[in-house]
């Protein structure tokens, strides 16, 4: 497992859309990417980190950025916690969580999934990292001032 820092290029992973296999390449290149990890939908920490990027979605739009969450839910389970909170942005599926290991985004307690939230530049290259389960409406914030500074640079 890797443990990615800023500097760090993304992997080449490839996730589960709704369509089908997305890979993390296509999804970096016209905009600045906000790239979270979450342990599963509809839980009240990973809802209220949904909900705060969702409530600050068009500042990350207007700071030249798009948000997008990842975990290992199903792609029925991601499109019922979309419709229910009204989420504007993309949810997709890690099956197996390669795309959490391969990001070294650690387990709690070595049990429940990890919540990371990753900053990735128009080129690829990851400009922030920040880990914290308990502090889930923090990694709004924190994604927030890195697009903004990526924005003024």
């Amino acid at each position: 497992m890797a443990d990615l820092q800023p500097g760090s290029p993304v992997p080449d992973v490839t996730l589960l859309g709704p369509d089908g296999p997305v890979k993390l390449k296509d999804l970096v290149g016209e905009r600045a990417l906000v790239f979270y990890f979450y342990p599963k939908d509809e839980t009240p920490g990973c809802t209220a980190e949904a909900c705060s990027f969702r409530d600050q979605y068009q500042d990350f739009l207007d700071a030249g950025a798009d948000v997008v969450g990842v975990s290992r839910d199903s792609a029925e389970s991601h499109e019922k916690f979309e419709r229910h909170h009204r989420l504007p942005f993309r949810l997709f599926t890690d099956p197996g969580g390669a795309a959490a290991a391969a990001f070294g985004v650690k387990k709690t307690f070595g049990l429940f999934a990890g919540r990371s939230t990753f900053v990735i530049d128009k080129a690829g290259v990851i400009r922030m990292r920040f880990d914290s389960q308990l502090q889930a409406r923090k990694h709004v914030g924190e994604a927030l001032e890195m697009v903004k500074t990526l924005a003024t640079a």
